[in-house]
């Protein structure tokens, strides 16, 4: 198979039918073989798009700057706009070096995006076959087996693997015959990493048996896939099923539901939240500890990056650490950062009924529960203890002591967005809105 710009070109068309077309190629460029030649054949097989390649310094070489340099004078020689970023890998986070760096790395080209931007990924055949097998000697499902995937949303744009149906020999052949120098990690041979093991030791060995291997892997990946797709779909259904709250599953609808599709459903639920899914056993915990568990229970599992926690008829997915609570502080902004996990509180001019603007003149501040707060929200008729009121909304008990109050003075005036004091609201006023916080009913 010969590689070229026109197949380059032909292959991004292809996608464009399952995305928008790009307003900006943006390429992860490590400097090796593989994103050195899709740097220079997309340079040759697009005029109309703007092209930027990014390169990731991870700091984890003693040569990391001399690379950045090279990719720099690379990316001049094609006349394509440069970007390099440094990153720190968390290596003691728990999740090995080359996932720690992985992560490093996307969460860098996530925030270098912008609206309707492509990510270009230089994965190729090899590289889908390498994925297919550590997944299944991870015991992965249908998603995980089904490998790279070509094209999926991605921060406010796309990531797409255009490369994926070229293989490593045809890829090494443009980068001779157009005298192309690239960067050779000698990371990439350190067989303590499985991916590279795979690679050196296990690849070749079933290549000299079945030559066309990784094209019979990538069949695999594709069939996969579909399985994959129909799963998502069928999650789909059974959460539209339950109301279409990702972040809280009713859990009387998850019992009706077989163990096969309750895990599907909980899966699929936490990528729409963007939460980290679980191992086998982690899932069969939630399955045999949290859902049957009584309704007055508080049960939980936990794993790296997420959560799941019951209370009365509710599955709560969330993220694995929350802020303790807000912190106390003036309100001088018109968005107020409530910590990890627990979003943002806005305040907005214009609502129909809201927290009168001269509170607001005077000087409004954020604090926490302490115990024995009341107030007498609007349309009631008396003064109520806001552990009353918290109990009665049915709020989550891991919330309630880290609800945003709102004072004026020593006057506790919003509780959240969930009730507004009779007498500091207006109409029109200052809304109150909590964006991106977790569940609370």
């Amino acid at each position: 198979m010969t590689f070229s710009p026109e197949l380059l070109q032909a292959h991004l068309a292809e996608l464009e039918n399952q995305a928008a077309r790009p307003s900006r190629y943006v390429i992860a460029f490590s400097g090796g073989l593989d994103s050195t030649v899709l740097a220079h054949a997309l340079g040759r097989a697009v005029d109309n798009v703007p092209i930027v390649a990014i390169h990731i310094d991870h700091g984890l070489h003693e040569d990391s700057q001399r690379w950045s340099d090279h990719c720099e004078d690379f990316a001049a020689s094609l006349g394509i706009e440069y970007r390099s970023r440094k990153v720190t890998v968390q290596l003691e986070s728990g999740k090995g070096p080359e996932a720690s760096a992985r992560e490093a790395r996307y969460t860098a080209l996530h925030t270098e995006l912008e609206q309707g931007d492509w990510l270009l990924s230089a994965h190729h055949r090899e590289d889908q076959a390498e994925t297919l097998l550590l997944n299944l000697v991870r015991g992965s499902g249908p998603a995980g087996i089904a490998g790279i995937g070509s094209i999926r949303r991605f921060g406010p744009g796309w990531l797409a693997r255009p490369l994926l149906n070229a293989d490593r020999a045809s890829l090494r052949d443009y980068a001779e015959q157009n005298e192309l120098e690239w960067i050779d990690d000698p990371s990439n041979t350190d067989r303590r990493f499985d991916r590279n093991f795979l690679r050196h030791d296990i690849l070749p060995r079933l290549q000299a048996r079945w030559p066309d291997i990784a094209a019979r892997l990538q069949r695999s990946a594709a069939h996969a896939g579909e399985a994959a797709t129909l799963l998502a779909d069928l999650g789909t259904i059974d959460l539209e099923a339950l109301g279409g709250h990702p972040e809280r599953l009713p859990v009387d609808g998850l019992l009706a539901l077989t163990p096969g599709r309750q895990k599907n459903l909980i899966r699929l639920a936490l990528r729409l939240l963007g939460l980290p899914t679980p191992t086998a056993l982690q899932l069969e915990r939630v399955l045999g500890e949290v859902l049957p568990a009584r309704a007055d229970a508080q049960p939980h599992v936990s794993w790296p990056g997420a959560s799941v926690r019951r209370y009365r008829n509710g599955l709560y997915l969330l993220p694995e650490v929350l802020a303790a609570a807000p912190v106390a502080a003036s309100i001088d902004t018109d968005s107020v950062a409530l910590g990890a996990g627990l979003g943002v509180l806005n305040f907005e001019s214009g609502a129909a009924r809201g927290l009168s603007a001269e509170l607001l003149e005077r000087g409004l501040r954020l604090d926490i529960r302490q115990g024995g707060e009341e107030i007498q929200p609007y349309g009631q008729r008396h003064t109520r203890k806001l552990k009353k009121l918290l109990q009665e909304e049915g709020v989550v008990p891991w919330m309630r002591d880290r609800l945003p109050l709102v004072y004026s003075g020593e006057r506790l005036v919003a509780v959240a967005d969930l009730w507004i004091a009779a007498d500091a609201s207006s109409e029109p006023g200052v809304g109150i809105r909590w964006s991106d916080r977790p569940a609370l009913h």
